[in-house]
């Protein structure tokens, strides 16, 4: 379903022309109203004149996450306290979070970019959606709801968290989409389990997942255990929320960006260059209709490519691949450079483990020392009689090891534990604990 079929099968001349005006209503925003950018802009010798296209998007100066920081809360504001009607943050895990003003403009762009969204993903007016984002600071929870509700779907706002409790609600109401972190829909799956219910015969058919890097396998995994369309969605707060991009349910294969609302680049993070399509490289986003705090060129750490071929879907927008990870998550073990993604595909080949896992990471001397705790199956646990030294279990770590060594050309120590043993996730899961920091990566 095509939501709003005129801007999202624009062609590429009207959305490049609109794209452009945009991009120039918003630069002479920030160079009139806010300090931070007309100092940034005229150090490099540019005012908003100097914007004729969009190849000038590589005049401007980036914007990385430690400038919101310094201008903590409102320095950033490009209009005054008396238009914003809503705040939220980041999680602020160490020093000051990120703070995100909006104004009713920007609320109802939101809105109907969601909507856009979730219809993308199979929902429509008079359907029923299952919201276990959590609602709060974080726009995951807030950002869906209004979506929701303006595509006309009837929207259980339930968070996240009392896992029994939702998939009671599940049962009862009966809805066609859920939205979570893949990671707390695999608790769900699991509570599902555990209350003698079968996964597979609820009422869902779509699950809109996102907050958290998730790798091909655990969409496999979550598509065959609910019998449903699982698709990627992908925002940050920095630039709006949740929606910035979504994949359809047609493909599944690339997330659709809202290319009205958000300038795309994909740039090497060394050389600060943009790398050509199909490249890997790190996501940069130009708001280009956020009136209450617009972003210039915002650096968002992630990982990923442009998709140049056209959708099959009939959407026109561009697309990116799903995020590898984080420049900021990518591990260097002995000299090796891994995302936890990779490490999560290789254990997702064993059907003994359940997909919940932990990377610990340590010092031995002078080098890191990975250690990798994952968790065996019910059904594996009995037939050894909870004796986690059977040999079966001693050969089910050789392999591991063998295929981590293989596929991502680093050792680990790997500790099979028991059923439940894992942390489960309300929210985003921990996946990797670093021991020789003072806070946990995520």
């Amino acid at each position: 379903m095509l939501y709003q079929e005129e801007i999202e099968t624009m062609s590429r001349k009207k959305l490049e022309e609109l794209q452009l005006k945009r991009l120039q209503d918003t630069v002479k925003r920030v160079y009139r109203n806010v300090p931070f950018y007309q100092k940034k802009l005229l150090e490099q010798g540019i005012t908003p004149d100097d914007v004729q296209t969009l190849t000038d998007i590589k005049k401007l100066p980036f914007t990385k996450k430690t400038d919101l920081r310094a201008n903590y809360p409102f320095g950033l504001l490009a209009v005054s306290m008396k238009e914003v009607i809503r705040i939220h943050s980041s999680s602020g895990t160490s020093g000051k979070p990120t703070t995100v003003a909006y104004t009713k403009n920007d609320i109802n762009h939101w809105a109907e970019i969601m909507a856009r969204c979730i219809a993308a993903c199979g929902g429509e007016p008079g359907g029923i959606l299952h919201n276990a984002y959590g609602y709060g600071l974080f726009t995951g929870g807030l950002g869906i709801h209004y979506g929701s509700e303006k595509l006309g779907m009837a929207t259980v706002p339930v968070s996240a968290g009392n896992t029994e409790r939702q998939v009671m609600l599940i049962e009862d109401y009966k809805p066609t989409v859920i939205t979570a972190t893949p990671s707390y829909l695999l608790n769900i799956i699991e509570t599902m389990d555990k209350l003698g219910i079968d996964p597979q015969n609820t009422s869902l058919q779509y699950g809109i997942l996102g907050a958290e890097s998730w790798s091909q396998e655990i969409r496999t995994h979550i598509e065959e255990r609910l019998n449903i369309k699982a698709m990627d969605i992908y925002g940050l707060s920095e630039v709006m929320g949740p929606g910035v991009g979504i994949e359809c349910k047609e493909v599944q294969n690339g997330l659709h960006i809202a290319e009205d609302h958000f300038l795309v680049e994909i740039i090497d993070p060394e050389s600060l260059e943009p790398v050509p399509d199909g490249e890997e490289g790190e996501l940069v986003f130009t708001s280009l209709t956020k009136e209450a705090m617009p972003v210039i060129r915002y650096r968002t750490g992630d990982i990923a490519s442009i998709i140049p071929d056209p959708c099959q879907c009939g959407r026109t927008h561009k697309r990116i691949s799903r995020i590898k990870g984080r420049i900021d998550d990518m591990l260097i073990i002995r000299g090796v450079n891994v995302f936890p993604s990779e490490i999560e595909s290789a254990l997702l080949q064993f059907e003994e483990l359940v997909p919940h896992y932990q990377l610990i990471i340590s010092r031995e001397g002078a080098l890191d020392k990975v250690t990798l705790k994952v968790e065996i199956n019910e059904k594996i646990y009995k037939s050894i009689n909870q004796n986690l030294e059977h040999d079966k279990i001693k050969h089910l770590t050789a392999r591991i090891y063998r295929k981590i060594k293989n596929s991502c050309l680093i050792s680990v120590e790997t500790l099979v534990e028991s059923p439940g043993s894992i942390p489960r996730s309300e929210g985003k899961a921990i996946r990797v604990l670093k021991l020789n920091e003072k806070h946990v990566k995520i």
